[in-house]
């Protein structure tokens, strides 16, 4: 016999799983994976779990007689109901089943009362999931200039990935692999002042004038031959503005656990060239630059550069030489690359190259891509640094919460528009597939209604403030929920593991965005139909262990994606 799991879809799953074993001689977890939780839907009750007999079929598990709806309620037949699966009905390809209410609402809440920040995480689904040590970079902004608006991506989409795969068990080392070295720097170094300001001027100068270009590859060759003061120029320019990062990183509520940099590796470059030449791997080209061949067929119809033909390095010998070393120190099972989508195929060639220097453990590396955010602007016109999106979403917000009728006093009114803003920037970031390009609209991404961040908060802390005011009671008679929408909220947490296991699985927040914001709806719909307040004691207390339940998700869904729960708004 097994032993039951603590978590209650698992629960659920395996009562399920035991009669189709018992039914079909097949161990129980050969269809755990088949059985999934069922989105709830508003219109009308819908059954918990299914199974597709279709995945089934397709997996070997079931012999295909051709006929799959006869197949379908044959298997459904079979099964017999009991006292937790209560009803058992087939669809088209799928078979329903329906479990006892009584039970998952006790099931629900004995798990929220048990677990609280871990709601969900001990699910068997989960321990699935390979765990070990995960190098997430993320964020990597070019030293020298200031923290452009376009790094935000990258930096929540990484701090994201990191979070989730924190909470699942993993042994996270977050990364930010700075672009401190190349000719760019050279060029802003070259002009002796304060390169935070001048940085977009420079850069036109160099587009311009070859002079500026010509000064810049001169400084690089300087800084490659490690000649003093360039170096000290360098380190200067570094730690002005690592220091300025780290204020814009605390505003988001990230950190880092290894500031690194191409510069960190430029003498490991000088090594991974000198073994791709033994390898023969490298090749010299006519103008004297340095390549490796990826083509199958080896007529230099793919190759990647690696050095310019006066022997400086490139980005992706750097890169080369940093998955390397990283290896090397952290012994990796994983190395996540979050960057924008232009650079895929700049990780596909270092992949490819690690791979034909032997490192198998390239397999393990992977690239998350994202597209591009149009149309970012503050009252002063088109947004260039990530400070001023900050700074307009918590002026917004302030002032959008300052003219809410609903809004209560607070201690520091400033920092929570700060935490609701950054939130509001999430949510709209993390609605859809990554790699999209979205239009960024402050009025649409700022308001208290609809699929916001806003709305997400305000719902929170909507509950904070009932479970503050009435305090709650360990206890409950789970019978007193048993109407319509304190059951769908009970239906929808039972999909909570799947969601987190699907986001593990395509590293995409979209799905625990959806999950949230759903929750957040029908929490709404229930605090306004199921009143605390009024109601006899133990059902005003059974009401308010589900808002407390709903509140511990949602904070705990919130911080996997990065943001910040506030208890008062």
């Amino acid at each position: 016999m097994v032993t039951q799991p603590i978590h209650m879809a698992c629960f659920f799953r395996r009562r399920i799983a035991s009669k189709l074993s018992r039914c079909l001689g097949l161990p129980e977890d050969t269809f755990i994976s088949a059985l999934c939780a069922i989105p709830v839907s508003k219109k009308q009750q819908s059954p918990d779990f299914r199974l597709s007999v279709k995945a089934l079929l397709s997996k070997g598990i079931l012999p295909d007689n051709g006929d799959l709806e006869a197949q379908t309620k044959t298997l459904a037949n079979q099964l017999q109901q009991d006292d937790v699966v209560e009803e058992i009905f087939a669809g088209r390809g799928v078979i329903h089943f329906r479990v006892s209410r009584i039970q998952l609402v006790q099931k629900v809440l004995e798990q929220s009362r048990k677990e609280r920040d871990k709601f969900g995480m001990k699910s068997e689904l989960l321990k699935g999931l390979k765990k070990g040590t995960t190098v997430v970079e993320f964020s990597s902004p070019n030293i020298a200039k200031k923290f452009h608006a376009g790094h935000l991506r990258s930096t929540i989409i990484g701090n994201f990935i990191a979070n989730l795969k924190g909470s699942l068990g993993n042994n996270v080392i977050r990364m930010n692999y700075l672009g401190d070295w190349g000719m760019q720097f050279g060029i802003y170094s070259n002009t002796r002042a304060c390169v935070l300001q001048v940085y977009v001027q420079v850069n036109r100068e160099a587009e311009n004038d070859e002079a500026v270009e010509q000064a810049g590859r001169e400084f690089f060759r300087q800084l490659e031959q490690h000649e003093q003061h360039a170096m000290a120029l360098w380190r200067q320019f570094r730690e002005i503005t690592v220091s300025e990062y780290r204020k814009v990183y605390k505003r988001l509520g990230v950190h880092f656990d290894v500031y690194s940099g191409e510069s960190f590796h430029q003498k490991q470059a000088q090594e991974v060239v000198l073994r791709l030449q033994t390898q023969g791997l490298l090749k010299t080209t006519e103008k004297g630059t340095g390549v490796v061949d990826l083509s199958p067929s080896g007529d230099m119809s793919n190759y990647s550069t690696l050095l310019r033909s006066d022997g400086t390095s490139l980005y992706i010998t750097r890169d080369l030489a940093a998955a390397i070393n990283r290896k090397e120190i952290h012994n990796f099972d994983e190395m996540i690359y979050v960057t924008d989508k232009s650079q895929g195929n700049h990780f596909q060639q270092l992949f490819q190259i690690l791979l034909a220097m032997g490192h198998l453990w390239a397999e393990r590396c992977q690239h998350v891509p994202f597209g591009l955010v149009q149309g970012m602007k503050t009252r002063l016109g088109e947004v260039v640094f990530l400070e001023d999106v900050l700074d307009e979403a918590q002026a917004r917000m302030l002032r959008n919460m300052s003219q809410a009728k609903t809004t209560k006093e607070m201690d520091d009114p400033e920092d929570t528009a700060e935490k609701v803003g950054i939130s509001a920037l999430i949510i709209q970031d993390f609605k859809g597939p990554l790699v999209s390009d979205y239009k960024f609209d402050w009025d649409r991404i700022l308001q208290a209604q609809g699929d916001t961040g806003v709305f997400l908060q305000y719902t929170h802390a909507r509950l904070c403030s009932l479970i503050r005011l009435h305090g709650e009671e360990d206890t409950v008679n789970p019978s007193l929920l048993l109407d319509q929408r304190s059951v769908l909220i009970m239906q929808h947490l039972l999909r909570y593991d799947e969601v987190l296991y699907q986001s593990a699985c395509d590293l995409q927040p979209k799905h625990l965005v959806n999950f949230l914001m759903t929750l957040s709806h029908l929490a709404a719909s229930a605090h306004r139909h199921l009143p605390v307040k009024g109601s006899p004691q133990a059902v005003a207390q059974a009401r308010l262990q589900l808002f407390s339940c709903v509140c511990t998700v949602l904070a705990n869904g919130m911080r996997i994606l990065g943001i910040t729960p506030v208890e008062k708004m």
